[in-house]
């Protein structure tokens, strides 16, 4: 039998009770910070030869536990802040200095749905070397593997059985005494995707804002950075600065500088006009189709924003559609494949009212119209998203047929993907696209087919966006988060 290699850790920190969500948060943030610096020490002496051989070195991430004796009433109208029945339940942290508001809700809601006070604590799931950095340093490929040994050798390393989505999509399984869970992902899945935030966006996860724009076109980017440097030169809406791609920071002093061009052009880039409170808006440039769609939400929702919404163009289906008009899904045909093994397709993803209702207003104050005659330009109906851009060179029949079964009113290649992305992982969402071409009357999206009409409602769409979370943020946050959200078998974390 192999001897097992010595493991070094830091003293054990005992779970302890806090009825304060301010005290609980601190000590989830020494528990953390203590625990990634003994990992980042002993990185570096195995950087310098300095490790001994043979030995491990783990730390773990601090976790918040809470025991609830006896079924609690509560507020039949809160979604969330509360567990569904008596048990043992628990969630590992993570950078709590960057969720503190976050997590400082979540406990502040418990104590006082529950009367019971929560447990901090240390975990027994092991930080991973690459989670314990900060964002700009990283573990150098270089150092992976070395003569004789790996980095596996030494450190714990991130490992997919706990980097997965099964408490949010309802397939967490527990062995007997587990605590159940207390927040829909674990630890090491929120490092995972913040990690992948800063990959693909090129911009870090503390800017990111609670309010979110997602679109698949340039000019929708350049025209809010134009309307952010705008706003923040005004000095309106509480907007304190704007964070660019490469985590350029612009102030008010500082909107006429031009922007610098990245060496690198990032995949999905993110532009974030803050305010205090993470409460300001996040535009991200998702690209086209369903797979980036899926692949940007997947990471977002690890932030717990309080809404996204799509602002896209997409093919009107009806005859009496023009190139400019508005389409507000209320429903959605998913023939975008990439979500039917987290989300089948006979769950029905449902309209928000709270995000319908703030669209429509955003629609009719924007536009200045009301009553029948917002129904000049705008429509609300189904939307079918599709993973074939050239769906048009197939068999007209077989599609055609599927569309006119549904009443879809358009058709994109995102907005179905999103929503069901939002469903699943209890954030509020919404979509609003732009009638951008008629492919089944002959108004195909070639160069030149764009009336004058639909260049004028471009810029206009965005700023019904813009307008749209600004409602929404007015909202008090139980309302916004709808309860057709949640399950009857729910977290306590929203």
């Amino acid at each position: 039998m192999s001897t097992p290699r010595p493991t070094s850790m830091p003293p054990l920190i005992p779970f302890a009770s806090f009825d304060r969500a301010d005290a609980a948060v601190e000590q989830l943030l020494a528990i953390y910070t203590r625990n990634t610096a003994f990992i980042r020490e002993a990185f570096r002496d195995y950087s310098a030869g300095r490790l001994p051989e043979g030995q491990r070195v783990r730390a773990c991430y601090p976790a918040i536990r809470i025991r609830v004796n006896s079924y609690q009433e509560v507020d039949s109208r809160l979604s969330y802040g509360h567990l569904v029945e008596p048990g043992v339940y628990m969630t590992t942290v993570t950078q709590p200095a960057l969720f503190r508001d976050y997590l400082r809700e979540q406990v502040r809601l418990l104590v006082r749905n529950h009367g019971v006070p929560v447990e901090i604590g240390e975990s027994d799931m092991p930080i991973p070397l690459h989670f314990a950095f900060p964002e700009d340093e990283y573990v150098e490929g270089e150092y992976m593997e070395a003569p004789g040994h790996t980095l596996r050798d030494h450190f714990d390393v991130p490992d997919l059985v706990v980097t997965d989505d099964a408490i949010v999509n309802g397939t967490w399984q527990g062995r007997p005494g587990q605590p159940r869970p207390l927040g829909p992902f674990t630890a090491p899945r929120i490092d995972y995707s913040l990690y992948r935030l800063q990959h693909y966006t090129a911009t870090a996860p503390q800017h990111f804002q609670d309010f979110v724009l997602f679109t698949n076109y340039q000019f929708y980017v350049e025209e809010f950075v134009k309307w952010a440097r705008d706003t923040l030169a005004r000095g309106e809406g509480g907007y304190t600065e704007l964070v660019e791609p490469g985590d350029r920071i612009v102030t008010r002093e500082t909107v006429d500088e031009p922007a610098v061009p990245l060496e690198r052009t990032p995949q999905m880039p993110s532009y974030h006009l803050k305010r205090e409170g993470h409460s300001g808006i996040t535009l991200i440039n998702i690209g086209v189709g369903p797979s980036n769609a899926k692949t940007i939400t997947d990471h977002v929702a690890v932030l717990r924003p309080s809404a996204w919404l799509m602002l896209g163009h997409c093919a009107g289906l009806r005859t009496t559609q023009r190139l400019g008009d508005y389409v507000l899904a209320h429903g959605y045909v998913r023939q975008d494949h990439v979500l039917d093994d987290d989300l089948p397709l006979w769950v029905p993803v449902p309209p928000l009212a709270e995000v319908q209702v703030a669209l429509e207003q955003a629609v009719a104050e924007v536009a200045g119209l009301t009553g029948w005659e917002l129904k000049r330009i705008m429509r609300t109906g189904t939307v079918a998203t599709i993973d074939n851009r050239n769906w048009e060179l197939r068999d007209q029949q077989e599609p055609v047929q599927r569309l006119s079964q549904s009443r879809a009113i358009a058709m994109d290649m995102e907005s179905a993907t999103i929503a069901a992305n939002g469903f699943r992982f209890r954030v509020p969402y919404g979509t609003l696209l732009c009638v951008s071409d008629k492919p089944l009357h002959g108004e195909l999206k070639l160069p030149g087919m764009a009336s004058a009409f639909y260049r004028t409602q471009v810029n206009q769409h965005l700023h019904i966006g813009i307008r749209a979370l600004e409602r929404l943020r007015e909202m008090p946050p139980e309302r916004l988060h709808s309860r057709k959200l949640r399950s009857f078998i729910e977290t306590a974390f929203k």
